[in-house]
């Protein structure tokens, strides 16, 4: 039984196909900074072996890996690097939780705590002796910036100022807003709501929508994930059996955690939801490319963006709907920063630990970033928001909330009319 169980992973992530090229580890952005890595050809398929013979074989050192996925995007045969490492830390690894860990883990109860007196949360985590014993105490790197916490949540404002408005449309989506969204910045699904409605499409908010669970697998809490992973798939089924076009979200970690890591690393059927999760870009572009919808944008608009590509974006291979949604506004000139990893990969970069190796790993991104030197940054990514944010002294904006910015919404309303 146990032989058809590792034959079974084995051939789950192509590990059989690996050639030893060693490719992987070129564009590894921890191989790069950190001599102590021992890089994923090695601590994924080449140690697997090993570990599934002698679960001894198995490194700690492995923590270091960001979950980016950009061996995975490198590598010649398909082999699913990134989740052999990963499933790898999940099966083997001997490491309880640390209660830092569980806090940056679990999103939704700091979130709710946090938003109910955001003020003082926000105030409290920007002062020197705060940080200094987040540090000291919790392993929280006394350098890195906080995302600020919102006084009012997004599901808030929904069910008080957009549900009824809903009603009056005959074509639906359903909309995964994700934490980022509900706790920290609930213009973001705002401004998802105003696009939608001004193209016809009215917008559900998922029943009981639970932390896509991210964290929980980055921190060793996998089995918490399974089960809102399991929550959030009931859902969404939920949704399409009442015929929602789609469920939309405005996170590409989100989006690839739901769609592939679901099934790669919880063991979650999602195969009846997967094709109907997607990015808000990508099913705008499709309604857009499909010519059932139109978009109109201001004649004032003018920015000078430059787009930078989040590393689970590169492993969907989606950078196409959002950069040319963008690039169907006339006053907005798209950059494109050449594709590298920032280095926060979620909580990873807030972790003492890894604080001077994620910024080292994003060095090169913020230099380029400043060469540049746009108007503001734009990508799909919230955490990859926070260390552009923080380490160049440009705003980043979601591709979303651009189009809203830039969109005509009288002129889009009588187009689709």
């Amino acid at each position: 039984m146990q032989a058809r169980i590792q034959l079974k992973n084995i051939s789950q992530h192509e590990l059989e196909q690996c050639m030893k090229c060693s490719i992987c580890t070129v564009y590894c952005p921890v191989s790069a900074v950190e001599p102590k890595y021992p890089g994923p050809k090695h601590a994924g398929p080449d140690l697997m072996r090993y570990r599934m013979k002698d679960a001894d074989f198995f490194n700690e050192n492995l923590k270091m890996c960001l979950n980016c996925k950009r061996c995975e995007v490198a590598c010649p045969n398909g082999v699913k690097i990134g989740d052999i490492i990963q499933e790898a830390r999940i099966k083997y690894s001997t490491h309880s939780p640390s209660l830092r860990d569980r806090m940056l883990a679990n999103t939704d109860f700091v979130g709710t705590m946090a938003t109910m007196v955001a003020p003082v949360v926000n105030f409290s985590l920007g002062l020197k002796p705060a940080k200094m014993v987040l540090h000291s105490v919790m392993g929280v790197d006394k350098h890195r910036t906080f995302p600020a916490y919102s006084s009012q949540k997004f599901e808030t404002w929904f069910k008080k100022e957009a549900a009824d408005k809903q009603k009056a449309f005959s074509k639906f989506v359903s909309y995964f807003h994700g934490c980022y969204v509900n706790y920290n910045y609930p213009q973001l699904g705002k401004d998802l709501v105003k696009i939608l409605n001004a193209c016809g499409y009215g917008v559900h908010l998922l029943e009981k929508e639970k932390c896509c669970g991210v964290a929980l697998i980055a921190n060793g809490l996998s089995k918490q994930a399974k089960r809102q992973g399991e929550a959030n798939m009931n859902a969404m089924r939920q949704s399409i059996k009442n015929n929602d076009e789609a469920i939309v979200t405005t996170s590409s970690t989100c989006t690839f955690t739901m769609r592939d890591e679901y099934k790669h690393l919880l063991e979650i059927d999602n195969e009846d939801v997967r094709s109907s999760l997607m990015l808000a870009t990508r099913f705008l572009y499709n309604l857009v490319s499909n010519g059932k919808i139109r978009l109109s944008f201001r004649k004032d608009f003018q920015k000078r963006v430059a787009y930078h590509t989040a590393c689970h974006m590169e492993r969907m291979g989606w950078v196409i709907y959002s950069t040319e949604l963008l690039k169907m506004i006339p006053g907005l000139d798209l950059i494109m920063l050449e594709s590298q990893c920032c280095g926060i990969a979620g909580t990873y970069g807030f972790k003492k630990e890894n604080y001077e190796r994620s910024q080292k790993i994003g060095e090169s991104l913020f230099d380029n970033i400043n060469k540049v030197a746009p108007d503001c940054v734009s990508t799909d990514c919230e955490t990859c928001k926070w260390q552009i944010e923080m380490s160049t002294q440009y705003k980043v904006i979601n591709p979303i909330s651009l189009i809203a910015e830039a969109l005509d919404v009288e002129a889009t309303q009588q187009l689709n009319a």
